[in-house]
This record gives C-alpha cells, sequence and structure tokens, in this order.
C-alpha cells in the first residue's frame, strides 16, 4: 500500500478514535497516526540499502520497479519473498507491545503499527503477493543462515 493511504486511513483511523474516546490525549492520537505510517521507514531503509540510494524520490521509483516485477512473478507463478522489512515483524511488534506495560507511549505506538499491518495485509491479499512479505523475523534470520 503505497504511504499516502496510510497517511489518509491513519488519519481517518485516528479521528475515530478521537471520536470515540474525546478525553484522549492529543499526544497519544499523535502518536497512533504517526506509527500508523512512519512503520514504512523500513521500506525507506532496505531501498537504500539495495541500491546504495538514500533520495526518497529513489526509494519509490525502487518500489515501483519492486511492484512491477512482483506483478511479473505472479503472472508466472513464481513465488518470491521480498525484501525484509523489521518494523512488520511479528516480533517488533511485541516488543512494542511489551513495552507499553512500561510507558504508555509504546502502547499507542504498537496501535498504530497494527492498524497499519492490518492495511498492509489486505493489501497483500487483494493484490495476490501475500507470500512476498516475511511477517517472522525469526523464520528470516533462519533463511539466512542456512
Amino acid at each position: 500500500m503505497l504511504p499516502r493511504w496510510h497517511i489518509l486511513l491513519g488519519a481517518i483511523f485516528t479521528l475515530i478514535i478521537w471520536i470515540s474516546i474525546p478525553e484522549m490525549q492529543s499526544y497519544f492520537l499523535a502518536l497512533i497516526f504517526l506509527s500508523s505510517f512512519l512503520i514504512d521507514f523500513d521500506h525507506y531503509v532496505a531501498s537504500g540499502l539495495k541500491t546504495g540510494k538514500w533520495k526518497l524520490s529513489d526509494s519509490f521509483k525502487y518500489h515501483k520497479k519492486i511492484l512491477i516485477q512482483e506483478k511479473k512473478n505472479v503472472a508466472r507463478g513464481i513465488k518470491k519473498k521480498g525484501d525484509f522489512h523489521l518494523f512488520h515483524t511479528l516480533e517488533f511488534h511485541l516488543i512494542i507491545g511489551v513495552l507499553g506495560f512500561f510507558w504508555a507511549g509504546f502502547f499507542y505506538v504498537f496501535i498504530g503499527m497494527v492498524f497499519h499491518s492490518f492495511l498492509d495485509v489486505l493489501s497483500l491479499m487483494h493484490g495476490g503477493v501475500f507470500h512476498v512479505r516475511e511477517f517472522f523475523f525469526t523464520n528470516w534470520l533462519r533463511r539466512k543462515i542456512k
């Protein structure tokens, strides 16, 4: 899913929470909103590491090429894993969730991240490319060690 959709849907989600819980501190609402799309920073890092180019526009170009290649692979019946995105793994989500027991702010970051990941799962399923994402750091690490 493109960042603009994460930003828009994250804003709508945050607005719904604000309407549902008007006494919630604006700081926590901001954490939910920001984490609903800034989790994608790992996409930027992955493209920078792969290409050596660190301009944001280069990252968008890289991911556009990746998306085109994924569609071609799906059409050919090729199911290949894509780039690894640490912030999108279950383990990273759990770490942030556990940290929420120590500082409330992490709980709200966790909410935004889970919302983001839910949108990603829907988008990946709809696009027929659910297989490209690695959801577990341990699985990725096991493949790297082999």
